[in-house]
């Protein structure tokens, strides 16, 4: 049915209904219908039409029951991994949970791909070799959300030290979406052909997992996918909602570590040291000139200090000074240019005041995640036919940074989308306050997990159905360019 229009049988359903609305305004309708006839019939249905474009759904439409009656099940594996998050690296008994979902569901499973990697393959005919991703890892975070089944499990953090860990980026969610998504295809191979590859990622918080999984023969030792889909929690998006952005949608992250050197001495006697504190603060304001001063103004980068360490001692010059940056940025010529930028003013600042040369260390981190505008709008267009244009929003491209970005730097076909997990209800009670919304990586963020999941499972799995179906005669509505209501 297109949205918003009736067909004769359609009209005549309605006009039966509205005459069963209570008793205070049916015998005025009674006596319009009888007066004015069909005529009139129209320009009500007219009228009430846009009332019923949002329900976009098929009648015959196995989806979205089917998930309706596994969202208990969903919910119960959906807790049982928040009450028992890994940390990076980690992740060995969260990966075993995961396998035996998808071989319940009829995947051949391989684990300790790239670490604790797992990869689970579901062949159905000739095809396209769709590949749906998800996280493994938790945080380094202590949860404080009250919740019956917050996590409380704790680990040893990269220090070493004792820390709580908690899944406050929402991976709970996107492992609970594709066991969902397994067990759908697996009972629906009559809808599509061709082969799922799903992928439960490690170490995806320290920008590691994607890299290691591909270095371990990701793509060689398993069919190289023709799509890569993933989806992630936001906490800024009402529940029931989707955003997406074709183009660049996360940034370049690097990470650079540089030691500026001096002389140490007295803090009474400056003239005979090289104070390298006094040399980072100039360095540190240098470097805030490279993006608005070199990097031309239409091309997003960022450079932030994040750390500055020196001296043990109030009368005391220290002979060196630490500083750590976070760099960011969207073009491969961008993220060189700063690269070489930081490398110059820092040689430049130690000059300046005749000093030795800074050392300085860059630590290469997540690529830019370009979502291939394509299969972007072929994706949205699917999620406006399901859920409506009004739910799928386009969102602004953030600095963040995300390694599901390295499968498109390997010449896959990638996307990946926003799932909106706060209750609008909730979203509005922080408003209220004067709140934001907790944000992920937050000891209070958790996502109202039922409707989270029940709009996560559906739009992977009419995902699937699109890319590897084999109807793909219906079209949505184009999404509406708009941003996602806080």
């Amino acid at each position: 049915m297109t949205p918003g229009l009736l067909d004769d049988k359609g009209a005549l359903m309605m006009a039966k209904n509205l005459t069963t609305r209570p008793p205070s305004w049916q015998p005025r309708l009674e006596r319009v219908f009888v007066s004015r006839g069909a005529t009139v019939l129209v320009a009500v249905l007219a009228l009430i039409g846009p009332m019923f474009r949002s329900s976009t759904a098929r009648a015959d439409d196995p989806v979205k029951p089917w998930v309706e009656a596994q969202l208990p099940r969903l919910l119960s594996f959906y807790q049982e991994l928040h009450q028992t998050p890994e940390l990076s690296l980690q992740e060995q008994q969260t990966a075993r949970r995961l396998a035996a979902k998808w071989r319940e569901a009829g995947f051949e499973v391989t684990e300790g791909v790239g670490g604790h990697g797992i990869v689970g393959l579901l062949k159905n005919g000739e095809g396209k070799t769709l590949m749906l991703r998800c996280d493994l890892d938790g945080l380094p975070v202590t949860e404080q959300t009250g919740l019956k089944y917050a996590s409380t499990a704790t680990a040893a953090g990269e220090d070493g030290a004792a820390t709580g860990v908690m899944h406050a980026c929402g991976h709970d969610i996107h492992m609970t979406c594709s066991a969902g998504v397994a067990a759908f295809l697996s009972a629906h191979k009559d809808l599509w052909h061709g082969t799922v590859m799903l992928i439960g990622q490690p170490a995806e918080e320290r920008g590691m997992g994607a890299r290691a999984m591909l270095t371990a023969g990701l793509f060689d030792r398993f069919p190289k996918p023709d799509y890569a889909v993933a989806l992630h929690c936001d906490s800024t998006i009402p529940t029931g909602r989707i955003g997406y952005r074709p183009g660049y949608a996360l940034a370049n992250v690097d990470s650079v570590d540089i030691t500026v050197k001096g002389r140490g001495g007295h803090g009474a006697y400056p003239h005979t040291t090289i104070d390298p504190v006094v040399q980072a603060a100039h360095l540190i304001l240098d470097l805030q000139t490279i993006v608005s001063r070199e990097v031309k103004p239409t091309e997003p980068s960022v450079i932030t200090v994040g750390s500055i360490h020196a001296g043990t001692k109030h009368n005391v010059i220290a002979d060196q000074c630490k500083l750590q940056l976070t760099v960011r940025s969207y073009s491969d010529d961008v993220r060189a240019q700063l690269k070489a930028a930081i490398v110059r003013k820092a040689k430049a600042a130690a000059a300046a005041f005749g000093a030795p040369e800074p050392t300085i260390e860059f630590t290469e981190g997540t690529p830019a995640m370009f979502n291939d505008r394509e299969l972007a709008e072929r994706v949205a267009e699917v999620f406006c036919k399901r859920f409506g244009h009004e739910q799928i929003v386009s969102t602004d491209p953030s600095m963040g940074g995300e390694d599901f970005s390295e499968y498109g730097r390997r010449g896959v076909s990638s996307f990946m989308f926003w799932l909106g997990t706060i209750d609008a209800h909730r979203l509005a009670g922080y408003t209220r306050v004067g709140q934001a919304p907790p944000s992920l990586h937050s000891p209070l963020f958790y996502p109202d997990a039922e409707p989270t999941l029940r709009t996560g499972v559906q739009a992977l799995a009419a995902t699937a159905l699109e890319l590897l179906g084999t109807d793909k005669s219906e079209k949505g509505d184009k999404p509406e360019k708009r941003k996602a209501a806080p």
